[in-house]
């Protein structure tokens, strides 16, 4: 056998090889040294060296520091031969591996809280043979497909018995409390009670396999730090603070509600309902929760009740370019899903969460989604105006219809161009003062006629059309 050897010096100096011995210090001469020699004068950026002619049969070594890694060989009728896994087929399969290894999945049905949550779930009538939990590159967690899923084809069909819904919380022990406390709490607040409590009990909560695998924090605006929120572009950032309000009225105004459980606990009710602890049981709900639609009971008050935490189902993670059927069975007593598109074997199986935009994928989900359909960009109002005529007199009277009208927000520029809102307030900013004067006059006359005929209503707004006619 011959070895190919790379040489990085010029050519001149191939001409004139240097001198060979054997690997084994033996005093034969090279074999087909001819031959060697002259392939190196047709091809000079390759040196080879020849095997020994001895019996030894060990491959020769240059004499000097010349000695470069092998890239290839010669066999014994002196035609090139590269190595195993250097070829152009070895390039194509690798990079074949390659794209396939990025969506493909580590199989994490292996880990302890995942073969407690299947017991639990078996326990409960459920039986699964398409998906298993796996990490994924780019997604983190999510389910996997063991078999081709073709399209119509169920994904999970999960028993009510496994749903943590209203109807779980009253029939516990948190039951007689919520029946008796007036106002009514609302259905959001029972089930956030309901997991605090749970996820206090520890090992004694019967929930205990499924909290296990709920995640210990979220990304969401509402749990970043101010300093982080405070990065955010001014549309999202007022979303953010928004929202952070809403959830610190909704501790605020549900205190005198954990004081009533003090008989439940041995504990203050203060340090197992603190805010940290209701702001994760509100994540939890408002990340994972799948619509069931419920009876109105009257222990709770009037805000829908329709929401249900659906373990191992809730592993699904979003994409926007699938489309699902996903709906509560009531001949079954499931919550089915069922793909329209197909899935390959060993492949992440999605779900679509619904046609949002990743702001409010940000606001809800705690996450962004790449190459998204639906993204766009929030206009603020002093973008609006940013770059409108100064001298513009009526741009306050503008102003305070948009408001008026509640078309001041959620004005976006997406994929497709400017949204039918955004048109329309730029229209009416661009608007002269007669034809304002007609837009209001306009409107005006709508307004009247809707008081009158309550149950006719156009297409889309009639400030709208006011605004476009003028």
């Amino acid at each position: 056998m011959f070895s190919l050897i790379w040489c990085e010096k010029n050519s001149s100096a191939l001409r004139h090889p240097p001198a060979w011995r054997c690997a084994a210090s033996c005093s034969n001469p090279p074999r087909h040294l001819d031959i060697l020699q002259r392939m190196s004068l047709q091809k000079p950026w390759l040196r080879r060296a020849g095997g020994c002619a001895g019996a030894c049969g060990r491959e020769l070594v240059p004499l000097g520091p010349e000695a470069q890694p092998q890239i290839g060989q010669l066999d014994r009728n002196c035609s090139f031969r590269m190595r195993k896994g250097r070829g152009r087929t070895s390039r194509i399969r690798r990079r074949k591996l390659f794209r396939s290894s990025v969506s493909r999945g580590v199989n994490e049905s292996y880990k302890p809280e995942f073969i407690e949550l299947k017991k639990w779930l078996k326990d409960r009538k459920f039986e699964d043979t398409n998906l298993i939990p796996a990490c994924f590159p780019g997604t983190g967690r999510g389910l996997m497909s063991k078999t081709s899923l073709r399209e119509g084809q169920m994904i999970i069909s999960l028993p009510e018995s496994c749903l943590l819904t209203t109807d779980t919380v009253i029939r516990s022990y948190l039951g007689t409390y919520i029946a008796k406390w007036q106002p009514p709490p609302s259905p959001l607040l029972a089930l956030c009670t309901f997991l605090v409590s749970e996820k206090h009990a520890g090992d004694q909560s019967l929930w205990k396999p499924y909290l296990e695998i709920l995640p210990k924090a979220y990304t969401c605006p509402v749990c970043l730090e101010p300093e982080v929120v405070n990065l955010f572009p001014k549309p999202l950032k007022a979303k953010a603070e928004e929202q952070r309000a809403h959830v610190q009225g909704f501790f605020s105004s549900s205190r005198d509600f954990f004081s009533s459980l003090q008989p439940l606990f041995s504990e203050a009710v203060e340090s197992i309902f603190s805010y940290s602890a209701l702001l994760w049981a509100w994540c939890t709900v408002n990340t994972r929760a799948v619509y069931v639609k419920h009876r109105q009971e009257q222990c709770f008050s009037r805000e829908p009740n329709t929401c249900a935490l659906a373990p191992y189902l809730d592993l699904l993670n979003h994409s926007p370019h699938v489309q699902v059927k996903a709906a509560f069975n009531e001949e079954t007593r499931c919550y089915e899903i069922r793909t329209a598109s197909g899935c390959r074997k060993h492949e992440e199986v999605f779900i679509c969460y619904g046609p949002h935009d990743n702001q409010r994928l940000l606001l809800e989900y705690g996450f962004v989604s790449i190459q998204n359909p639906h993204a766009c960009v929030y206009v603020s109002e002093d973008i609006l105006v940013k770059y409108l005529p100064l001298t513009d007199k009526q741009m306050n009277k503008k102003i305070s219809i948009l408001k008026d009208h509640d078309f001041i927000e959620n004005l976006t520029f997406g994929w497709d161009g400017p949204s039918w809102r955004l048109r329309t307030a730029l229209k009416l900013l661009c608007l002269e003062a007669e034809e304002l004067h007609t837009a209001q006059l306009g409107d005006r006359a709508w307004r009247l006629f809707q008081v009158t005929h309550p149950n006719r209503n156009p297409p889309c707004s009639m400030f709208q059309m006011c605004i476009c006619a003028s």
